[in-house]
This record gives structure tokens, sequence and C-alpha cells, in this order.
């Protein structure tokens, strides 16, 4: 399956990229979805019309985007600059990219989670004198932890799988900023199939079988409950 030299940095690079990201969304996601389930407030459609957004959005529209942003001359690349730190065109870039196409995946699924969860459980728990911060997560998360995975799945495939927006933000740079699906696109584009191919397998294997020990999982954990 392996052909003579075959550069690995591809796969880390992506796996790498693919983890940082699912932990900024879930860290940022969880209270997001959490808030939105569970309060009302003026502008909250338009509010979650925007985190949504990038589900509908062309990724390279989002890239276009977060170029303006964290360009050189974007309100957070002149920023950074004033620091001596530069984010666009690195691995940083892409985990950046990963985090904002993914968010909304996690966002989505957190939320029907939450939404579903009785009330009445955490209101029991006030009552025995239980902060906010201890309901979240000895009674709200459990409860809700198959929706959460499944948030998790998906916003670690989208990740892993991300390319137009991460073309833009941090280019093509063999052994520092090419992930699978640009090492695979730019593969195809110069003849190398056995490459492509490779990588293609492995990538499509890795994600089957982390969807299906998510799967076992969700499916034990529901029954445990």
């Amino acid at each position: 399956m392996f052909t003579q030299g075959f550069d690995w940095h591809p796969v880390i690079l992506s796996l790498r990229v693919a983890v940082i990201a699912v932990i900024s969304v879930t860290l940022l996601g969880l209270p997001v979805a959490r808030l939105m389930a569970r309060r009302e407030f003026y502008g909250k459609e338009m509010l979650e019309a925007a985190i949504t957004l990038p589900l509908v959005l062309p990724p390279s529209v989002i890239g276009y985007g977060l170029l303006i942003l964290i360009g050189k001359n974007g309100l957070v690349g002149q920023a950074l600059s004033g620091m001596g730190l530069s984010i666009i065109f690195t691995w940083w870039a892409a985990v950046l990219a990963s985090t904002v196409v993914a968010f909304p995946l996690m966002y989505q699924s957190a939320k029907a989670a939450f939404g579903s969860v009785d009330m009445n459980y955490e209101k029991a728990a006030r009552t025995l004198g239980a902060g906010e911060v201890r309901i979240f997560f000895t009674v709200t998360l459990p409860l809700a932890w198959p929706g959460v995975l499944a948030g998790l799945v998906l916003s670690f495939a989208r990740a892993l799988g991300e390319f137009g927006a991460t073309l833009m933000v941090a280019g093509n740079i063999p052994g520092q900023t090419q992930t699978i699906p640009l090492a695979i696109y730019f593969a195809v584009e110069s003849g190398d199939n056995a490459t492509a191919r490779t990588l293609v397998g492995l990538i499509t294997i890795f994600s089957f079988l982390v969807i299906f020990w998510v799967n076992r999982r969700a499916r034990s954990f529901l029954k445990t409950y």
C-alpha cells in the first residue's frame, strides 16, 4: 500500500490539526450551545444564524474572510505582527480554518443534546444546593453525552477533511502546512496517483474506524443509562 519514501507528514499534521480543532470547538461550543439551549434573549436568532453560517458558506469564502482577518493588513494580523507573531501560512492557520468550519457541527449537536435534557433534573440538583458548574458536569453533560459525542465525531471528521479554507490561509507548503486533503489534491494534479491512493485509503480507513468506535461507545452508553 505504501510507496517507497512515503511522506507521513501530511498524515501527522492532519491528525494534529484535527485534534486541536476539536478541543477548541468543544471548549467554545459547549458553553455557547448550553446558553442558546436554555436562554432567550434579544437577537438570539441573528446570533445563531451567524454561528451556523460556516455550514452554508463555501470554504473558499470562509478562507478569504480569515485571510482578511489574520493577514498582514487584517485586524488580528496587525495585532499579532505588533507582538512579533504571525499565523498566516503556518499550520496554526490550518487549525484556525478547521476550527471555524467545524464549530457549527459541534454547536448544533450539543444544542440539540442539551435541549433534550429534562430541566427537572437540573432543578432538583439546584434544590439540593448544587452550583451551576457542578450541575453542568454531573447532571446536564452526562445526560447529553451521546449528542455531544456525535458533535465531537462530526467536528473531527470535518476538521480532518478541511480543504478550501485551509488552502487560502495556510497554503500548501510541503513539510509545514500540507494536510492530507491538500496532499491528495496536489498529488493528483502532479500525476502521483500512487501517493493519492495511499492517502485516500488512509483517511478513509481511519475515519471509518473512528466512527465505528464512537458508535459502539454511544450504544454502550445508552444501554447503561
